[in-house]
């Protein structure tokens, strides 16, 4: 199964959600948490006040995943996880894009539910094709959002352009300053 396209949506939802939670300057508000579901293609108009905490606690559950320096640590939060969240895939083909495709959790459960269980088996994917190496902590200093990098390229390590800008300026100045004079 392919992570990029249909499949990478539960894998970036989890990084807002957990940035969203758990990250400095994050908003885990329940406007803040719908706009998260509508963004990352989820039924957000099925989202209720009483979902807020199940999210946030789901959020504050994924960051020890993004944090993990080890793949055996991750794995095993991964499959822990997998026991706690039944699975019923159930095909699907609402006008996507995508067409026939999986979702593992049936229409008829809760959004939270589903939510779980998409997140849940696209970071499994993730980490069975790519092991570690594409996911994380922000590299920039100061930073404490997670990232997942589902592009072809797979270099990623930094939450956000900005942070990459900020830290790729920041070296460049220390270089120039570090520099013998007259050369820089």
């Amino acid at each position: 199964m392919q992570i990029t396209g249909y499949g990478s949506h539960g894998v970036a939802a989890a990084v807002a959600l957990v940035n969203g939670v758990t990250g400095e300057g994050g908003d885990d508000s329940e406007d803040a948490l719908r706009t998260l579901l509508r963004e990352c293609g989820f039924f957000w108009s099925q989202f209720e006040p009483r979902h807020a905490e199940a999210f946030r606690e789901w959020g504050r559950t994924l960051r020890p995943f993004f944090e993990a320096t080890e793949l055996e640590d991750a794995v095993s939060l991964l499959n822990e996880l997998l026991l706690q969240v039944p699975m019923h895939p159930h095909l699907a083909d609402h006008d996507d894009p995508a067409g026939l495709h999986i979702h593992y959790a049936p229409p008829s459960a809760d959004l939270t539910h589903r939510f779980r269980a998409t997140t849940l088996m696209n970071l499994s994917e993730l980490v069975c094709k790519y092991g570690l190496s594409r996911t994380g902590v922000c590299a920039a200093e100061g930073c404490d959002r997670v990232y997942a990098d589902t592009s072809r390229a797979g270099r990623r390590r930094f939450c956000s352009e900005a942070c990459a800008n900020r830290t790729n300026v920041a070296a460049f100045r220390a270089r120039r300053r570090d520099a013998p004079e007259g050369r820089s």
